[in-house]
């Protein structure tokens, strides 16, 4: 039985949350629509948002611009918040694109992933 494309992201991601769950390490999650992006910093223990940025103010949110201006919004707020090293969660996307983006100015903002 073939997947559909929403099934097999979701599979993806969940085989990376369970791997990096007893690692004990943030994650940096990331969402995309096709209008906008969202992240968030995630606890170890995945109980506790400790940073998060989105393009909703953005007037186009869903462009590699917002994704890179997003990206390192990301990396300030989870510097304030004393977080440095985390996992690179993309909920199952592929690296390419708005994600790759944000990922790329999240490491120029002094995120470790």
């Amino acid at each position: 039985m073939k997947l559909s494309k929403k099934q097999a992201r979701l599979r993806r991601a969940t085989k990376f949350r369970a791997k990096h769950a007893e690692k004990g390490v943030e994650r940096l999650c990331v969402y995309k629509s096709s209008q906008h992006i969202y992240v968030q910093v995630i606890s170890a223990c995945g109980t506790k948002t400790l940073a998060q940025a989105s393009s909703l103010k953005e007037k186009n949110g869903g462009n590699v611009a917002a994704a890179t201006k997003i990206g390192a919004e990301i990396a300030k707020l989870a510097k304030a918040a004393k977080v440095t090293k985390v996992a690179f969660d993309r909920s199952g996307f592929k690296y390419h694109g708005r994600v790759k983006a944000l990922a790329e100015a999240a490491r120029d903002g002094g995120l470790d992933f």
